[in-house]
Parts: structure tokens; C-alpha cells; sequence
């Protein structure tokens, strides 16, 4: 059994949105508050954190994380990334942390984080990752599950999206290559991203997500990823098709 906790599921600025008097940022419902998106994935005693944006530290303090086995990255966008200073305590306390992604994320982490990637002169107190470049096409193991990489596309930008067991995680997706498609079959738990109503040249917007949901049939779907342009939580919820759902931060979600 597989656990999933949403550590957040906010588009790049988050809800609310500094400075913004839009009638969602202003709501008073806890599931009108998103952090930027990221997801913890727990089996037997490993911790798996796909993507640590720029609130992943008030993300691990809230879900009172206290170990982590690795951080798999999507891409390298700074909601998806920028946290990743914050894996000090954890290093300081578990030594290297291991880290996922393609060639091109992992270059780009190391060019960002230069000082993180380093393997010699370090600056004392930095902390230190082991890189694992993963490829799309070849899945790997991983604390004794098979991960399967699945690749969408973020406009044109490759993105990765990894499924464990029958729980897969697509964010930032606007467009999924057909050859993917026969990677996403029988899945009891999809998470993936809807930004809003109306369209978007990156993200799938909600009516493109549902249509991609009923291609691929999976027995339940969370949307994450969202924006304030999607409404308020409680509204839109009432409006979705059987078994699919807004996720929203802190939920808790177990998948076989």
C-alpha cells in the first residue's frame, strides 16, 4: 500500500496570491490555500518527496517529516525546485540525500546549486546530493517498488511524471505523447494537474484534464496544480464528474 500526502497543490504563486484581492485569494476555506505543488509518497518506512518549490520547508515542518529517502524532481521550474537548500536538516542528519531527474534537470540543479552539487571545497554547512539521471524510457528500482518514468509535455518542455504500483503523479502536463498513454493504464489513483477553466498554452485547463481522465479511465482522479482561476474549492468540487476530485494541501490518500 502506497500513501500519498499532498503537501501542496497551488500553481507558481500559490493561493493567495501576494497582494491580490481575487474573491478565492480572500477565502476563508483552508482548501482555498495552496502551497506550491509537491506531493509525499510513503511505503513500509521510505519517504518519497516528488518536486521542493520555495515552501518546501513549511511543507516538511507541517506534515512533521522527519526523514526523507529521496527527492524525484518533474523539471526544473523554480515553483518545482527552489526549496532545495531546505534539504540541510535532513543531510545534516542522513548524510547525501539522493536526488531523480533527467540529464537536463540535474544539469540545471547543478548550474543553480553549484555549491550543493560540488563534490570538493565544499563551503562547510552546505549540504550534499547523490544524483540518479533517469531516463523516460526505463524504468528503474527503487526501495523495492518499480518506478516508471512517463514524460508529458509542458508546452514544449519535457516534464516527468512517475508512476509507483497503480498511483501515477503527471504535473504540469498540457499534452501526453500517445506513446505514453499505454504506460497509464489500470491505475487506481491518478493525480494530475488542472490550472483552470479557462485554457492555457502550458497547462491543461480543467475541460482538457476530464477529457484526458476519461481516456485513460483510472478509478479515482485528484487534480493539483491549481490556480485561483479555478474557483473556490467547495463550488468547483460539486461540478466534477464521479471519481474525480480536487486535491487540496494536507490530504491524505493511500493507493494499492
Amino acid at each position: 500500500m502506497i500513501k500519498v500526502q499532498f503537501l501542496g497543490t497551488g500553481t507558481s504563486q500559490g493561493i493567495p496570491i501576494i497582494g491580490s484581492t481575487h474573491p478565492v485569494c480572500l477565502s476563508s476555506d483552508p482548501k482555498d490555500k495552496r502551497l506550491r505543488v509537491s506531493v509525499l509518497i510513503e511505503w513500509d518506512d521510505t519517504h518519497l518527496v516528488i518536486d521542493c518549490g520555495p515552501d518546501f520547508r513549511q511543507q516538511m515542518l507541517r506534515a512533521n517529516c522527519t526523514h526523507i529517502d529521496a527527492l524525484f524532481f518533474t523539471h526544473e521550474h523554480a515553483d518545482h525546485t527552489a526549496g532545495l537548500d531546505d534539504i540541510r536538516p535532513f543531510f545534516f542528519r542522513q548524510g547525501s540525500i539522493p536526488v531523480y531527474g533527467s540529464k537536463r534537470v540535474l544539469k540545471n540543479l547543478s548550474r543553480r546549486f553549484d555549491y550543493i552539487f560540488l563534490s570538493k571545497n565544499k563551503y562547510p554547512g552546505a549540504p550534499s546530493v547523490e544524483q540518479h539521471q533517469l531516463a523516460a524510457d526505463t524504468p528503474f528500482h527503487f526501495n523495492g517498488k518499480i518506478i516508471t518514468p512517463i514524460q508529458v509535455l509542458h508546452n514544449q518542455l519535457p516534464v516527468m511524471g512517475y508512476r509507483i504500483d497503480d498511483f501515477c503523479y503527471l504535473t504540469d502536463v498540457k499534452t501526453l505523447p500517445e506513446n505514453e498513454l499505454e504506460k497509464l493504464q489500470n491505475l487506481d489513483l491518478l493525480v494530475l494537474s488542472a490550472l483552470r477553466i479557462e485554457p492555457h498554452p502550458n497547462h491543461l485547463n480543467l475541460e482538457e484534464a476530464l477529457e484526458l481522465i476519461s481516456i485513460l479511465n483510472p478509478k479515482r482522479t485528484y487534480l493539483t496544480h491549481i490556480s485561483h482561476l479555478m474557483g473556490f474549492h467547495e463550488e468547483v468540487s460539486k461540478r466534477l464528474p464521479p471519481r474525480v476530485f480536487l486535491a487540496y494541501d494536507t490530504l491524505k490518500l493511500t493507493s494499492n
